[in-house]
């Protein structure tokens, strides 16, 4: 016939206060530890490979667009105010920190000098004024409607030009926004797997008291 203990009748033949008891608390932990380790070791594994692939992915793509810095002797003094333009000057652009450098300070001062600090949207309401008044000019014979019409394709170019370099720009941001990410599942990689070493540690040396423990009272 078999009989099934309950675990206060397990304690009494094997109290926790007993050698084998402590043992049994000391190998539950640390196996648990083991556990907790591994999980942590696969956590980081994974992250370290999206953080790989962010790396890849951001240096494969910048580098079809065949993007390099303008060389240092050929700076504006606009440029050469922004140091990390004066830094990667001549490199060819393959990181996301040099492509937020380069939408930022080199892009983004061509954008600022271009505009005359206007961005896009607000050069869209100079146009729209202008047009109301070629309109105004047309119906009414102004003599004013030629240096309006060579204003509105003055405006209109630049507005171009600020559009084109905004998408660019746009572009290269998304570029360090996402080699950001891979950065910080990099960070969170290292933190994992720390963290699996140092309960790993913890572990063995749970395992280690457990064979203390079992040593310290053989009755040989």
């Amino acid at each position: 016939m078999t009989t099934t203990m309950t675990r206060t009748e397990r304690e009494q033949i094997v109290p926790a206060g007993t050698p084998a008891g402590g043992r049994q608390r000391w190998m539950r932990r640390s196996l648990a530890g083991l556990a907790l380790a591994g999980g942590l070791a696969v956590l980081g594994s994974q992250m370290m490979a999206n953080a790989n692939f962010s790396e890849r992915y951001v240096t494969e793509q910048l580098g079809r667009q065949r993007i390099t810095f303008r060389a240092v002797d050929a700076l504006t003094d606009e440029e050469r105010a922004h140091p990390c333009v004066v830094a990667n000057a001549g490199k060819p652009l393959l990181t996301g920190r040099q492509a937020e450098c380069y939408a930022n300070d080199f892009i983004g001062t061509h954008v600022v000098a271009i505009g005359k600090g206007r961005t896009y949207a607000e050069m869209e309401d100079v146009r729209t004024a202008l047009l109301a008044q070629i309109a105004t000019a047309q119906s009414s014979g102004d003599p004013e409607l030629p240096r309006l019409q060579k204003e509105l394709g003055e405006l209109t170019g630049l507005r171009e030009a600020v559009f084109k370099a905004e998408m660019l720009r746009g572009a290269l941001l998304s570029a360090f926004g996402f080699s950001t990410l891979g950065e910080k599942a990099g960070q969170a990689a290292a933190v994992a797997y720390a963290g699996a070493g140092v309960v790993a540690l913890l572990s063995l040396a749970g395992l280690v008291q457990a064979r203390r423990t079992t040593s310290r009272f053989d009755p040989r």
